[in-house]
């Protein structure tokens, strides 16, 4: 059977029966490539989503998009960037905002996911960039904060950096709420990695919980070494005079050119054309 795009319905029907993919993509070739790919759902800027060719390269690609709760503005703000990503193509929301921001887009039908765990926008609230949930106080925080979530009317949350097993408890325990995993085990509903650390497009540390199936960055710095090449040898040629060669030149006919190159001295006023081509 061809392949459709899920719909909120369809992940939750699917909670607890298989593992789904996801990834945070920033390109369109990414995006046809990940539909290729089979993958199932993704995270997407609001420049992607909204690019007229998107839902070309990506038709069944359960679609997330959004932005962190401090660029937003008011619930209002955040309810009409719903709106406009929601109706250029985009399957549901991200929110970063408060719980109250979370029901009130919910509310208005809006299909939202929040973040717990490594928030990167509340770091400083749980210690900065390190896990999260490693004692049972902090992890039955994690629960009591999900738990929030879903009665707001969330139906998924990103869960970043928490113990594979505290994770996979919470997750067993919330009966409608999605959690996609990054760094938090298999025991949530989807395995979420950005494009970029797959690939190994990053030239510094790699995130822990990533892993790398390609090294862009070397091909990139291939690529780069064979531009410069290739236009120190463009250089070169123009400067030699070996460019442009006569292949890549456009003539005249004969009969043609004299013609021109009459009617040019007449206009010019010259008399004397004895030197000319």
């Amino acid at each position: 059977m061809p392949r459709t795009r899920p719909t909120v319905a369809d992940l939750r029907a699917w909670k607890g029966k298989r593992q789904l993919t996801m990834l945070r993509i920033f390109t369109l070739d990414e995006a046809a490539a990940a539909e290729e790919a089979g993958i199932d759902i993704v995270s997407v800027p609001p420049e992607l989503v909204t690019h007229p060719d998107y839902r070309k390269a990506a038709p069944t690609l359960f679609s997330m998009s959004g932005m962190d709760h401090l660029g937003a503005g008011t619930r209002d703000d955040y309810l009409r960037l719903c709106g406009k990503l929601l109706l250029a193509g985009a399957d549901a929301m991200y929110c970063s905002a408060g719980i109250e921001t979370v029901r009130y887009l919910a509310s208005e039908h809006i299909p939202v996911v929040g973040h717990v765990g490594l928030v990167p926008s509340r770091a400083t609230w749980t210690g900065g960039f390190k896990a999260v949930g490693k004692t049972a106080d902090q992890a039955l925080a994690l629960y009591r904060e999900c738990q929030a979530y879903e009665a707001a009317g969330a139906f998924a949350v990103e869960i970043e950096v928490v113990p594979e097993e505290v994770a996979t408890a919470i997750s067993r325990r919330m009966e409608r709420l999605l959690l996609w995993s990054m760094g938090a085990g298999a025991g949530c509903d989807a395995q979420y990695l950005f494009a970029m650390d797959i690939l190994g497009e990053h030239k510094g540390k790699i995130p822990r919980h990533s892993k790398v199936y390609r090294n862009f960055a070397a091909e990139y710095d291939r690529l780069q070494r064979e531009r410069v090449a290739a236009f120190t040898e463009f250089r070169a040629d123009v400067e030699n005079g070996s460019f442009p060669e006569d292949r890549y030149m456009l003539h005249m006919a004969p009969e043609e050119l004299a013609t021109f190159v009459t009617q040019l001295d007449r206009a010019c006023g010259r008399a004397d054309t004895s030197n000319d081509p």
